[in-house]
């Protein structure tokens, strides 16, 4: 289902599934992250279903991400858009250092180290050929940075997220680059969006996390 157009980088909240059809294939890109044979196998079996909560909170916006993908561990990942570095320990991708900001269009300043074609892929410029013209669709967009701090892993992942047009439909997209040791892999991640979240209950489960009565 495509995205309406009020769903934006500053209201992500709802439910979506990875449309596998239009993304590209992660199997290169998550063994570079050192996953094994049997994960990524596992992965590329999965439905992934991703239930996101962005909310503004002393002056910063957060984006509060539970994935499931069945076969697989549920995670949760909350994002404050500061750009302030925190540690983050994940099941499938292990112990990280993170962070995000937003950026608009014209604005972007890539991290990973490479050459121009990284952030012709990360603006949406063009696609992963390096041929293909695409684009955001919105002026806002939001960047993620990561860097893996286990003994043995050593590589980073920059992403830009926002909204693309494809076959006619509006997508929100995810622009991945990861970097290990010289080596890059990237991929485009399109998602379906399947409709709101029940208000009240993300409100009580909110309250819960945040320790509010």
């Amino acid at each position: 289902m495509a995205a309406p157009p009020e769903v934006t980088t500053k209201n992500l909240s709802g439910k979506w599934v990875m449309n596998k059809s239009l993304s590209d294939d992660v199997d290169a890109m998550l063994a570079l992250q050192g996953l094994s044979w049997f994960t990524r196998k596992a992965i590329s079996l999965a439905t992934v279903v991703l239930t996101i909560k962005e909310y503004e909170k002393e002056s910063f916006y957060h984006v509060d991400i539970t994935s499931v993908a069945s076969g697989l561990s549920t995670t949760q990942e909350d994002r404050t858009i500061d750009w302030t570095e925190r540690d983050h320990a994940d099941r499938i991708f292990g112990n990280v250092k993170g962070k995000s900001r937003w950026w608009k269009t014209g604005s972007f300043e890539k991290i990973t180290p490479g050459g121009e074609e990284l952030a012709v892929f990360l603006r949406a410029e063009k696609l992963k050929d390096g041929k293909t013209d695409s684009k955001f669709l919105d002026d806002e967009h939001i960047q993620s940075w990561a860097k893996n701090v286990d003994s043995g892993g050593g590589w980073s992942a920059e992403q830009n997220w926002g909204f693309e047009e494809i076959d006619g439909k509006r997508y929100y997209t995810r622009r991945i680059v990861v970097e290990k040791g010289g080596k890059v892999q990237m991929a485009r991640l399109v998602y379906n969006y399947t409709g709101k979240l029940d208000d009240k209950k993300e409100e009580d489960d909110q309250d819960l996390a945040y320790g509010e009565e």
